[in-house]
């Protein structure tokens, strides 16, 4: 599906962390059963924390967009935004007093896939996409989303929406329609749990142009005070261990590799916030973000010790064990603030991945700091006392390592137990896959009527009777003809398309299971598709074949590799818009950093053995089709003739085994080479998914396998 530090094995039970500073691309609270009023401790008496600088510059020219209603040729005269005025009544309470709100996706901890008690975004403008930024003035209300999402936003906004298309030529950001529509000097609020400490510094540099101050707003989410009743309970269902013979190394094991990297940094501890991390890090899954193995919850490692902090209620007897015998304590999940400002009162040194944890979390390390050093001051002076030492002796003040979490990339590669359950998951999906495939090739020549939906929800249904299916690892991208080309398609049981002979499908799904995380997309033809479906077609699978062959020399990031996916593509003129690989977490998320393989070449994260992507070219024709072809690959050491400049090289081994449709293929195009590649492909298909499966789909799978020869 389109779309962090490394466990290096010593011995069977000692790992160390590679900590390697790089860009992640991922982006998502009430808390559970905490009162909407006092979600959290401030860090001060105020309400509010008022962060302004005072710099400005002179006036830029205005960019203006039109509203969505004029988009669509609506009538002007919708109803009034119940919803916006609401919201827009609690700007002027004296404990608020701001000009304009933003309201980001995300929840508290950066998440790609969130809660429903979180979708604040989509509650206040009725946008249901995943990517998206909501700004709301005391007259003007404005929605930012991608390309993924313009039809999809100018469908659901009402003409109290301005659609902003972001990344079109002249549409302006976030921070620049705020200076271009607000008196300057005015006040911007935002609920600063919602914001990574790196999001709103930035948002600060960018506003104080126009001399705006920014409004942390600890106490009060002003969505949620509109929401109010109607809005749905926090998750709460319980966690679960995940299996040491799933997770290969036990929590003490990888909080010892955690704690050496705090030394070596010379940090005492370390907050971490996404959730993805927490799981991982303590051999836990949870069921609180749909899609997404994981629970709502921060964690607190010191050199001493551990904190979790979690609704206690999803805690079972044997997860408080399983915790006990680790050395962690449990705290309530809204206490956060407070232990926080505990470790700078006693001189913690906290490592902080600013890209990720909150402003809120990071601010409040930043007045706790203050605060203590007033008071050590005051101590010195009057007692003689000296501040608190470090580990090697040294005066030691609170201060923060800003730095990528080290667990990111210990995450994202692999042990053997962790790459053993991809592996045996992904032959249990291509079995159901198998199953389904014949199901529906059936239905079609039958005459079946079936639409998007339906087809998506028998897929379910083949998944769900796979032994240790969990859930879906995303919703299912279930495309018919001009539907395919919309990227991150969702279908509408009101709205969406059938499935029919005459038309392109393209099918993008995944699923959880107890022992790994699945994604894989094809494309078929249930009639007879045209020369250029065949000719994209095969030059998708062309670029899919040149990146799943790659060998690339180690530290090689997957910047490097993008072209291998596009250049048949290219040479006709053709490209798709998306990222060629993501990485994917081992029965976790679908999509984890900090790997990828994209043209956008900031991301410096080279691809280690152990890491899991996926390969995933595609084409796009508006109105017309869509194509892609994805697998799953794991990273690995090649064996060259050569090793030039004494270093290894790299290559991938496939994942996925799931038949491609040669029908779309046109053979006279592919090289003697691909054709190998392609025939050896599904020998390997055939091997490993026959003995799982019987009766028509097993003669479905050896229809789908037969080797192809280049026509003469």
């Amino acid at each position: 599906m389109l779309s962090r530090s490394h466990f290096q094995l010593h011995s069977r039970t000692r790992f160390r962390f590679l900590s390697i500073s790089s860009p992640f691309l991922y982006n998502f609270s009430p808390i559970p059963k905490f009162p909407t009023k006092s979600r959290f401790r401030q860090p001060t008496r105020a309400t509010t924390l008022i962060i302004r600088n005072s710099s400005s510059t002179p006036n830029s020219g205005s960019i203006t967009a039109k509203p969505s209603s004029e988009l669509r040729n609506k009538p002007k005269n919708s109803e009034p935004d119940d919803k916006l005025r609401r919201l827009r009544e609690l700007f002027s309470r004296p404990t608020i007093n701001i000009d304009a709100y933003i309201i980001p996706s995300q929840d508290a901890h950066q998440s790609e896939f969130i809660a429903d008690c979180y979708a604040r975004r989509e509650y206040i403008s009725g946008f249901t996409g995943s990517a998206g930024t909501a700004v709301v003035t005391k007259d003007k209300a404005a929605l930012w989303t991608d390309g993924r999402y313009f039809l999809q936003a100018e469908q659901q906004l009402n003409s109290s929406w301005i659609l902003m298309r972001a990344g079109n030529l002249g549409v302006p950001t976030t921070s620049e329609w705020l200076n271009g529509v607000l008196t300057p000097g005015s006040r911007i609020g935002i609920d600063p749990f919602l914001f990574s400490s790196d999001a709103s510094e930035e948002l600060k540099e960018a506003i104080a142009k126009k001399n705006h101050e920014l409004v942390y707003l600890y106490d009060i989410n002003l969505v949620d005070e509109i929401w109010k009743e109607a809005r749905p309970k926090p998750p709460d269902k319980p966690i679960r261990v995940h299996d040491l013979k799933y997770a290969g190394v036990d929590v003490s094991s990888k909080l010892s590799s955690l704690r050496s990297e705090l030394t070596d940094a010379g940090s005492s501890a370390i907050v971490i916030s996404m959730l993805d991390e927490i799981a991982w890090l303590l051999n836990l899954r949870g069921s609180d973000v749909p899609h997404s193995p994981v629970m709502y919850a921060y964690f607190v490692v010191e050199i001493d010790g551990a904190k979790l902090f979690i609704d206690d209620a999803k805690v079972t007897p044997e997860v408080m064990n399983h915790l006990k015998n680790a050395g962690i304590e449990l705290r309530p999940y809204e206490s956060i603030l407070s232990e926080i400002e505990s470790l700078a009162a006693k001189g913690a040194c906290l490592w902080l991945d600013t890209s990720s944890v909150s402003a809120a979390i990071v601010n409040t390390y930043k007045f706790a700091c203050n605060k203590f050093a007033g008071g050590i001051g005051s101590l010195i002076n009057k007692n003689k006392r000296t501040i608190p030492l470090g580990p090697n002796g040294e005066s030691w003040e609170p201060s923060a390592v800003n730095k990528s979490s080290p667990v990111c990339l210990a995450k994202a590669v692999k042990n053997e137990a962790e790459l053993q359950g991809m592996c045996n998951s992904h032959l249990r999906d291509a079995a159901a896959l198998a199953h389904f495939w014949a199901w529906l090739e059936d239905e079609i020549s039958n005459g079946v009527v079936l639409t998007e939906v339906d087809v998506a929800d028998k897929l379910l249904e083949f998944r769900s009777a796979q032994e240790g299916f969990v859930d879906t690892s995303f919703d299912t991208i279930s495309g018919s003809g001009a539907n395919g080309a919309i990227i991150h398609y969702r279908p509408d049981p009101n709205r969406c398309s059938t499935v029919d002979s005459e038309k392109l499908f393209l099918l993008d799904s995944g699923a959880q299971y107890i022992d790994g995380t699945t994604d894989i997309t094809r494309t078929v033809h249930f009639g007879e598709p045209s020369s250029r479906q065949k000719e994209c077609f095969t030059r998708v699978l062309q670029g899919h074949i040149a990146l799943d062959q790659a060998v690339f020399p180690e530290n090689t990031p997957g910047f490097v590799l993008d072209a291998f996916a596009r250049s048949a593509l290219w040479k006709i003129g053709l490209d798709y818009r998306h990222g060629t690989g993501h990485g994917v977490g081992a029965a976790l998320n679908v999509h984890e950093g900090p790997q990828s393989i994209s043209f956008r070449f900031g991301n410096m994260t080279p691809l280690l053995k152990g890491m899991v992507v996926s390969n995933e070219p595609g084409y796009y024709e508006d109105h017309s089709f869509g194509i892609r072809i994805e697998n799953l690959l794991i990273v690995k050491e090649v064996d060259t003739p050569n090793r030039f400049g004494g270093i290894g090289y790299m290559g991938f081994e496939k994942l996925t085994f799931v038949p491609i449709q040669t029908k779309l293929v046109d053979l006279s195009l592919l090289s003697t080479a691909e054709i190998d590649w392609l025939n050896d492909y599904h020998n390997r298909t055939w091997e490993k998914v026959s003995p799982l499966v019987d009766g028509s789909s097993r003669q479905w799978l050896w229809n789908n396998t037969r080797p192809v020869a280049k026509p003469h």
